[in-house]
């Protein structure tokens, strides 16, 4: 059996009591992923002597002193730049780029003692609800190798699910994180709009993106989510607010507690399985003492459309600088300035990222930019609005993650409408700027189903309470895939 089937507090007291030491985790880490990537597909990349370097390292610092994450292995979505390591973003056109610098976060579970095993690929700049748009590979869910993992942090939520790291970092601009985690049975946060710095992170949509952790359990979710959280004067956006101890909110106790549930969130094109898992959810919720009704969000039926319009406007803007030149892919045998713009951007970027650069161009451009972009943001406020009204009677607002399960690989890779659509669950929460979590629920076909819940701004303490009661209530996080040893 993988260490990684343990929780980061099991993992401690094995470290603290001398039975295991860091370099023997990453080995661990390492062999695992030589054993079983190759079906799974998640790591894009490894840094094998770095880590085995840097645990050698930290076996020679006292245990006084050292964090609940100090030694374990994560796994970093390969748009997280990474000094001296490959940043590809799962686009050809960053396929040699090797960061001068480290992430914001990536300095801060430095600090905490984390070892990056490696990056995880990932939809082409994040463009993608599949991991099938990467530009290098394909990965597929360890749960049924034949189905899609979900994206666009697929990496990042299978490598934990086959128990190859215990952790992951994601990124989610409108459902990144969560779906895929939904997708994969592991527990997926998407933390507020500014909790988390963005700072070395290959910017989407720079008004959505938010880094967020990808685990086993709830409580190693809440502790690294402690970890890289905070103000940073590197990115303007994140909050000056105090970080609360997140691991102090599992206590269990939900009596009283308000949940919301949209009829928006389990109508038209939400499963029959997906519906039943979120029913029976409330059911066990309630058994804990919550109070649920049913409510609406009205505006989230227009959250998809308004998206996309935000969004590919945003990443036309943020992708512009690779133009073969300052960034980037370059063509060769150019005849000039023009030819050479052209043709390096027209061989780098797959179709996904040039359809949605083309949509954003389009709905940014002055014939159109009053009735797409402006009326988009207008709507922005709108959802945001639903939402504010909404916690100001409730504690949490609860749905699926998904609509359905994962899909078979090729499915949907020609049917954007359907994948577009899907989304409707996700999006209006990166819209908003509030947290959500996804935690497994249920099981249909052998595939994961996931629960999503949403909370206040800067709430997170809440979500977690939410998700560690329902957790320990129910015994959907201890199964494992197809691919954990002995299966």
């Amino acid at each position: 059996m993988t260490l990684f089937k343990k929780t980061a507090t099991e993992l401690q007291s094995l470290l603290h009591n001398r039975e295991v030491s860091v370099k023997e985790l990453t080995e661990e880490s390492l062999t695992r992923i030589a054993k079983i990537d190759g079906q799974v597909q998640a790591f894009l990349s490894t840094n094998e002597d770095w880590a085995l370097a840097k645990a050698e390292e930290l076996d020679k610092l006292p245990m006084d002193g050292r964090g609940p994450l100090f030694g374990l292995p994560i796994g970093l979505k390969d748009n997280i730049v990474t000094k001296g390591i490959v940043t590809t973003a799962g686009s050809k056109m960053l396929e040699d780029f090797v960061p001068v610098y480290d992430a914001t976060v990536v300095d801060k579970i430095n600090e905490a003692g984390l070892v990056t095993i490696g990056k995880l690929n990932m939809d082409e700049f994040a463009m993608g609800s599949t991991t099938e748009r990467s530009a290098f590979k394909t990965t597929h869910n360890p749960w049924n190798l034949e189905y899609v993992p979900g994206g666009s942090s697929g990496g990042s939520a299978a490598a934990v699910a086959a128990g190859e790291v215990a952790f992951s970092l994601g990124s989610d601009t409108g459902g990144s994180v969560r779906q895929p985690a939904a997708f994969c049975g592991v527990v997926g946060m998407k933390p507020t709009y500014g909790r988390v710095s963005r700072s070395g992170l290959v910017a989407f949509a720079s008004s959505l993106d938010q880094i967020g952790p990808i685990t086993r359990n709830v409580e190693d979710n809440a502790l690294l989510l402690s970890a890289i959280t905070g103000l940073d004067a590197k990115d303007s956006s994140t909050s000056p607010q105090a970080v609360p101890d997140f691991r102090a909110a599992l206590t269990g106790d939900i009596k009283g507690l308000k949940i919301g549930v949209p009829t928006e969130y389990l109508g038209e094109g939400v499963s029959a399985e997906a519906k039943t898992a979120v029913m029976e959810a409330l059911k066990v919720l309630e058994s804990l003492g919550a109070e649920w009704e049913e409510v609406s969000l009205p505006h989230s039926k227009y959250a998809s459309p308004v998206y996309y319009v935000i969004s590919s406007s945003e990443a036309s803007s943020n992708l512009a600088r690779f133009d073969g030149i300052r960034y980037g892919y370059r063509a060769e045998g150019v005849k000039n300035l023009e030819e050479l713009y052209a043709r390096s951007r027209s061989e780098a970027f797959g179709d996904e990222v040039k359809k949605r650069i083309l949509f954003g161009m389009y709905a940014l451009g002055a014939a159109h930019h009053e009735d797409l972009y402006v009326k988009s943001q207008k709507v922005r406020t709108l959802i945001a609005q639903d939402f504010a009204t909404l916690f100001e009677k409730y504690d949490v607002i609860i749905g699926p993650s998904s609509a359905t399960t994962a899909y078979k690989i090729g499915e949907k890779i020609h049917d954007p409408l359907t994948l577009y659509a899907n989304d409707v669950l996700t999006v209006p929460i990166n819209l908003a700027g509030v947290p959500a979590i996804s935690v497994p629920c249920g099981y249909s076909d052998g595939l994961p189903l996931g629960l999503q819940i949403i909370g206040k701004h800067y709430d997170e303490a809440t979500l977690y309470k939410v998700a560690h009661a329902y957790e320990q209530a129910t015994d959907f996080h201890t199964q494992t895939p197809v691919t954990w040893e002995g299966k």
